[in-house]
């Protein structure tokens, strides 16, 4: 028996989602047998773009019955039955903490059809029920409203029993009523962490690491950690008594210091690689020609003039993108090619050699002394990343503009990093990906 369902919630933050609609079609693999399809009264408000995205708004729901009053037919349409979900790992964790806050533990089994569908459909563009609906030809109406989407659901399941023949696949996809949500101590590790950018760590019973990272969501990433499935999930699942973190405000500084401290502290489940972060580099030197001319090629390290890339492909786009950007001659990217400025007054060597010296300076930190400014960890705070001559120094917190200008204060306020090639590529490549960080010129 399933009970095939969609949940529309009022969105906010994690585990502070309230139920806004439902809808459950109980299938016994032929037929529909019961169906529950209801408005409910969140008793929060809904978040903008969800109401924008369902059509729901807070004045529908005024008289809807709440969470409670509902309880009991959702447990009795659901017993006895697999609870059928597209993400149903959302579904499910959205219903066991409407219920926990009445006192009652609620546990199903699941079966979600993006992970079925996944198995069975392997080839199709795309696993969203939208464009999986579309592209099997399953009609859908009210899309982005429960019974809608239950509906399409319930149409996408039947095909995939259908393909499923002996049920082989099912079994393996059906998770157990406590897989995918959080036991008591994981649920308390991961409300005590805030939904801030930072590096979190994951501590054993003896309170070593055992694994750290990096995120914009601290909150958010821990608690995929404790319901994701594959092998690393379960042993950090097994193995985690305690998270830890630290707020840096700016990602540019979580991603340093995580990069940084799995280098030195070598948790046992991060994979530490003595290898360079990078495959490739663009060289801005000089090759023995009168052009700078740009060649992407397989590096050992970064040298003077040299860009960092994780792949060829990588330090392709870039060189296009530099084309765009500062109108690059063809003959500074290929040297085979004419140079269109042969004739030009100013020129052809020196107008060519200009723009490509211009493009290397606004995305390397080579020789320069700077501070780099972001977010801070609060209202009123910002962060700074601290470069001189080219090198990593370290990073830090200030909140009066004074102390940015100065490199004397920044050096004895910042916490002290080690720079080596990695963080230089690190720095590069996020600055190439970033315009939103603010830079501050220093004079050493």
């Amino acid at each position: 028996m399933y009970a095939i369902l969609d949940i529309e919630s009022t969105g906010g933050k994690y585990n502070e989602e309230g139920i806004m609609e439902i809808a459950i079609h109980r299938f016994d693999g032929r037929e529909v047998t019961d169906q529950f399809i209801c408005l409910i009264n969140p008793e929060r408000e809904i978040q903008p773009f969800v109401a924008k995205l369902t059509g729901i708004n807070n004045k529908m729901l005024r008289s809807a019955p709440k969470f409670h009053e509902v309880a009991k037919r959702i447990v009795e349409i659901t017993d006895g039955a697999v609870l059928v979900a597209h993400n149903a790992q959302f579904d499910y964790r959205i219903l066991r903490t409407e219920f926990r806050r009445l006192g009652y533990d609620f546990q199903r089994k699941t079966l979600c059809t993006v992970d079925l569908s996944k198995q069975l459909i392997p080839d199709a563009e795309s696993h969203s029920l939208g464009k999986l609906a579309r592209s099997l030809g399953i009609p859908m109406s009210d899309r982005h409203r429960a019974n809608g989407d239950a509906l399409a659901t319930l149409k996408l399941f039947k095909l995939l029993l259908n393909k499923d023949t002996d049920k082989s696949i099912i079994t393996e996809v059906t998770r157990e009523e406590t897989h995918g949500e959080l036991s008591p101590n994981q649920l308390d590790m991961v409300f005590k962490l805030p939904s801030e950018t930072g590096v979190y760590y994951m501590h054993d019973k003896e309170g070593d690491i055992i694994f750290l990272g990096k995120t914009k969501d601290i909150k958010k990433r821990v608690n995929q950690h404790f319901t994701n499935v594959g092998k690393l999930a379960r042993k950090l699942q097994k193995e985690t008594k305690k998270v830890s973190f630290e707020n840096t405000g700016s990602e540019l500084i979580a991603i340093l210091k995580a990069y940084l401290e799995q280098q030195k502290t070598k948790p046992k489940y991060n994979h530490v690689s003595k290898k360079k972060l990078f495959t490739h580099t663009v060289d801005f030197a000089p090759n023995g020609t009168e052009h700078i001319i740009l060649e992407v090629e397989k590096t050992k390290g970064l040298e003077p003039l040299k860009m960092g890339f994780n792949g060829r492909e990588s330090a392709f786009n870039f060189l296009s993108k530099l084309q765009d950007e500062f109108e690059l001659c063809p003959c500074s990217i290929e040297q085979e090619s004419e140079c269109i400025h042969l004739n030009s007054e100013n020129g052809s060597v020196t107008m060519c050699n200009e723009k490509v010296v211009s493009a290397f300076e606004k995305y390397s930190i080579e020789g320069k002394s700077m501070a780099l400014l972001d977010r801070g960890r609060q209202t009123g705070e910002q962060s700074f990343i601290f470069i001189k001559n080219g090198r990593l120094q370290g990073f830090g917190f200030v909140e009066l503009n004074h102390q940015i200008n100065n490199i004397h204060i920044l050096e004895s306020i910042m916490t002290p990093m080690i720079s080596d090639e990695n963080t230089t590529f690190i720095i590069e490549t996020y600055l190439r990906k970033n315009n939103r960080l603010k830079t501050i010129p220093l004079t050493p």
